[in-house]
């Protein structure tokens, strides 16, 4: 995002599901592209996370999310709706009841977001207007899909899903310890991310360009690494730019 805001390049929809959802939320909010970066480093720490875990009665997850709803409302100045947002936005959420994509565009932000990021079995399922909805990139992990249907005629996606024949697991010492002794986190987050990989490609088509960073060596959990991604999401921007620019006929106006 914040090469796109040194290039000029405009964004007036965005769709996300899960930590994209969130992301989002606080880009159309109007938030600073650099201040989000610095977000993400402060935020991703395992010592952060682990003081916004709140446990529960594990009926349909372990970790109840209100702390994390706190946080989002901390971070965005209060519990805003979708009509207070600068740039317009959809929260992609599953329905786990009925098996449906669920677009969440309207009341609470942060009820959307929440809702988009439940991961099965580790957060509670959050329920909204009386459907039980948790982690959007289940059914639409690049909802492109849906930022079309706004109308959008020209869709720019990122996608930080690795293809696992992509996936290095017998090189670094942090791999492989890894799968050697998978916590139960690991294991939901991996089984997810294979999920994912299936869904990738048919997420992508009506897509004009894909954003690739390349995070195949780097592991799910590994918030140690946090820097290195954005970085990798830097870079496979600039990669994109004159791509972007020449569909968009940019270059000629330049």
């Amino acid at each position: 995002m914040q090469v796109l805001e040194e290039e000029d390049i405009p964004i007036d929809v965005i769709a996300g599901s899960s930590a994209g959802a969130a992301i989002g939320a606080l880009y159309a909010q109007g938030k600073d592209a650099r201040l989000i970066k610095s977000l993400a480093i402060e935020l991703l720490d395992w010592r952060k996370l682990l003081s916004l875990v709140d446990f529960g009665f594990p009926r349909t997850g372990f970790i109840r999310g209100k702390k994390v709803w706190e946080l989002l409302k901390l971070i965005m100045g209060g519990d805003i709706t979708f009509s207070d947002l600068k740039i317009q936005l959809a929260c992609v959420a599953t329905d786990i009841m009925r098996c449906e994509e669920v677009v969440i565009n309207e009341g609470s932000v942060i009820d959307g977001v929440r809702a988009s990021f439940s991961i099965p079995g580790i957060f509670a399922v959050a329920k909204w207007r009386g459907r039980y909805l948790v982690d959007g990139s289940l059914i639409n992990p690049i909802p492109v899909s849906v930022v079309r249907r706004t109308g959008a005629d020209f869709v720019i996606a990122v996608n930080v899903i690795p293809d696992f024949k992509d996936k290095r697991f017998q090189t670094g010492k942090e791999e492989i310890a890894t799968f050697k002794k998978p916590n139960i986190l690991n294991v939901v987050m991996q089984s997810m991310q294979m999920a994912q990989c299936l869904l990738v490609r048919s997420c992508l088509e009506g897509a004009d360009v894909v954003i690739k960073p390349r995070l195949a060596h780097i592991g799910v959990m590994d918030f140690r690494r946090r820097q290195e991604c954005i970085l990798q999401g830097e870079l496979a921007a600039k990669d994109s730019v004159s791509e972007i620019k020449r569909q968009l006929g940019m270059n000629r106006a330049i």
